[in-house]
């Protein structure tokens, strides 16, 4: 996986960078004369085929979604109407989903006309494979000459991403990242170093893999938002040790209740 670096033409490691105030190490970011910033976990929202919830907020309800996912698009769920939700395909409704019950653990609201410096990075164990092949055949069936551009737009994996920054008025970095293994824990990590070289005040981290979509947002520490979900390297601890993202949902609802 690769490192971000700061984005200054003149950076160089281990010197303080004058236009986010990060100093950038081999092995992590640093404030000038002072220690690693800590990261910490503000919200996690989560969604799999029997149930939906928000971590610090202790909500876990089961779902009797018929698999569309379209009752969390009419049920009051997001802040205002999601333009042209019934269009996405799955991956962008899962991604969504995730996101807006994240942004509500973490006690965030947005609107239509407000924009945020907060990034998003996502991955997925398969990509857009289900979009592409749905598209294809789309293309099979028209004789080989045209598909449609529905189908088309989310032939990319990051497309899911850009579907949620444009609705939650995301301005900060948006990446979707692959990784040969671990790639929950990749993006966690990738989202601590870009919120320790200051490219954004806040990023949402999270994957989606079959039914289920799962979502962290992070913050510096002290940066207004309770801390009640542990550090951003816990939840890195966590997806290390989950197989599944249900895996890693269920290691932070026993956190919650006191369990090791």
């Amino acid at each position: 996986m690769g490192l971000f670096c700061c984005p200054s033409a003149r950076w160089e490691a281990g010197r303080p960078c004058h236009e986010c105030g990060v100093q950038r190490h081999q092995y992590g970011c640093y404030r000038p004369g002072g220690g690693k910033r800590m990261i910490e976990v503000g919200g996690i929202g989560w969604v799999t085929a029997r149930e939906h919830g928000c971590a610090a907020r202790g909500e876990r309800t089961g779902s009797d979604d018929d698999g569309s996912l379209d009752r969390f698009f009419r049920d009051g769920l997001f802040a205002y109407p999601f333009k042209n939700h019934g269009r996405l395909d799955r991956a962008s409704r899962l991604t969504a989903v995730g996101v807006a019950l994240a942004l509500r653990d973490a006690g965030l609201s947005y609107s239509a006309e407000e924009k945020q410096n907060i990034g998003i990075i996502g991955t997925s164990d398969e990509g857009s494979l289900a979009s592409d092949l749905l598209y294809f055949k789309d293309y099979a069936e028209c004789g080989r000459t045209l598909s449609r551009a529905n189908l088309f737009i989310y032939t990319l994996p990051s497309s899911a991403l850009g579907e949620a920054a444009i609705h939650f008025g995301l301005q900060g970095p948006l990446l979707y990242l692959t990784a040969e293994r671990a790639s929950l824990q990749a993006a966690l990590e990738t989202a601590e170093e870009m919120l320790e070289l200051g490219e954004a005040e806040a990023m949402l981290a999270g994957a989606v893999n079959g039914q289920e979509a799962l979502y962290f947002f992070l913050t510096r520490a002290g940066a207004g938002q309770p801390n009640r979900l542990g550090s951003a390297r816990e939840a890195r601890q966590k997806a290390a040790k989950g197989r599944t993202l249900g895996d890693v949902i269920q290691q932070f609802q026993r956190r919650q209740k006191g369990e090791s």
